[in-house]
């Protein structure tokens, strides 16, 4: 990388008032491709631990060499994007993500898969944060639902597919292969960049008071995020978070925190930002307690485990391209509202799960909750990054980001824990209770804003932002 003036993650301009589509479909294909990232290994991990001969907790590191980075450097890599050129930072973030893919499949021991596996992760915290930006700079405002429905709906559908994609590919072509596949999907999507993007000012170096920002940010994060992933065995572990305040603290008074934390009072945000926190929240829980409950109290087969999940992302699938439509014609607001409440209601109606349902009655009502979030999913966005300073795009990506990889972790945690407190027979209906409260919290924060007349400042940004 070098060093270069100006230069901003902005919208790149849209030339003789024509939508480039086709990075959208790029911010697309990366976001699935990074959120696949999160969980399709997991299913190899027992594979890799006999082939390069490390124990099963070693083996665990594959993942979390990943899953750390990219949580821990959202915030920093936001705020080093804002003074950096678009084409520049996505070439380099999806190369740099597909040569780690190519350094992780041909791993000789472990030591080298974990290294190639943490800078993997640092490359898709940039990709995470691009996407958003990417798929809003890429079209008129007047279209921008629609395109921030395609990286919201593709993403979460790489996170819930990569179970079976990755069983797919372990059965059939051996643990390097559940690496390797993501490598053509970067190609195509560096070839479509290459020729599509306009020109920019390059990347810039990072200053040093930055890099001491972000290790702070890193550090607290990461433990907020151990805390979180322990607390899914022990609750006790949450008091752990605790220790993540004072690196926090000092980070939020430093140059780095600052420009996050002013972004954050922005009226209609903090509400969004905690929408998007309690629907992954729910989202997760829910997840890891069908999952369980099916198993393990139910005696369904894995196989058919899979497929009943599978009716989720199915209505999630079809679900999204429609929130964003309906977005552009009615408001983000309003029907990110109508998904979070559609979502609700599929989560309150799997909480009286039982033995006599069969599959098809969990299905049903998984499949109802899918559409909510393919609902909500691209017009939460939308309202978001509608609200964000026009200077600070790639800042406000970077937190509804965190936000949402946060909810992932923090639902199994609260879940477990559910769980653990529940009189027994009655386990799989508090965590499910847990998740449908935290997605009906959902629905205040979405509306509440409204009611003092925030959308006129997300309105005016978005109107700011818009390109010439």
């Amino acid at each position: 990388m070098t060093h270069h003036g100006g230069g901003s993650v902005e919208p790149a301009g849209i030339p003789d008032g024509g939508d480039r589509w086709l990075l959208v479909a790029v911010a697309g294909l990366l976001s699935f491709v990074a959120m696949l990232d999160m969980n399709i290994v997991n299913v190899a991990l027992a594979e890799i631990s006999r082939d390069l001969e490390v124990s099963a907790t070693a083996a665990q590191w594959v993942v979390l060499g990943y899953q750390l980075p990219v949580v821990a450097l959202l915030l920093p890599v936001g705020g080093w994007l804002d003074g950096a050129g678009p084409r520049s930072a996505v070439l380099a973030a999806t190369a740099g993500f597909a040569l780690c893919s190519v350094l992780a499949a041909a791993a000789p021991w472990a030591g080298l898969l974990v290294t190639a596996r943490l800078a993997q992760g640092t490359f898709g915290a940039v990709l995470f944060v691009l996407m958003p930006v990417l798929a809003l700079g890429s079209v008129r405002p007047e279209m921008r639902g629609r395109a921030m429905s395609v990286p919201a709906t593709l993403g979460p559908l790489g996170a819930v597919t990569g179970p079976a994609i990755g069983g797919l590919l372990l059965d059939g072509l051996g643990w390097r292969a559940v690496f390797l596949v993501k490598v053509p999907f970067c190609l195509l999507a560096l070839l479509v960049a290459w020729r599509a993007m306009p020109g920019d000012s390059g990347l810039r170096l990072p200053r040093a008071r930055a890099l001491l920002d972000a290790a702070l940010v890193a550090a607290g994060v990461t433990i907020l995020l151990l805390a979180l992933t322990l607390a899914a065995g022990t609750p006790a572990w949450l008091a752990l978070a605790l220790a993540a305040i004072p690196t926090l603290w000092l980070w939020s008074r430093g140059e780095g925190g600052r420009p996050v934390t002013r972004v954050l009072r922005v009226p209609g945000l903090p509400g969004a930002h905690g929408a998007v926190l309690a629907l992954a929240t729910g989202f997760a829980a829910m997840h890891y307690v069908i999952a369980l409950y099916l198993q393990r109290d139910n005696g369904v087969s894995a196989t058919a485990t899979g497929l009943t999940v599978l009716a989720f992302p199915l209505g999630m699938g079809l679900a999204g391209p429609l929130g964003g439509r309906l977005a552009d014609r009615y408001g983000a607001r309003p029907v990110a509202a109508c998904g979070a409440l559609v979502t609700s209601c599929g989560l309150l109606l799997l909480i009286p799960v039982d033995g006599a349902w069969s599959t098809a009655d969990v299905a049903w009502r998984l499949g109802l909750a899918g559409l909510g979030m393919g609902l909500n999913g691209g017009p939460a966005q939308a309202l978001v990054m509608g609200a964000a300073p026009p200077e600070r795009m790639a800042t406000v990506g970077s937190t509804v980001q965190l936000a949402r990889s946060l909810g992932f972790t923090l639902g199994p945690a609260l879940a477990t824990a559910a769980w653990g407190l529940a009189a027994s027979g009655h386990s799989a209906r508090a965590g499910l209770g847990l998740a449908a409260a935290a997605a009906c919290l959902s629905l205040p924060l979405l509306l509440l804003p409204a009611r003092r007349g925030t959308d006129t400042a997300a309105a005016t940004n978005a109107a700011t932002a818009a390109p010439n």
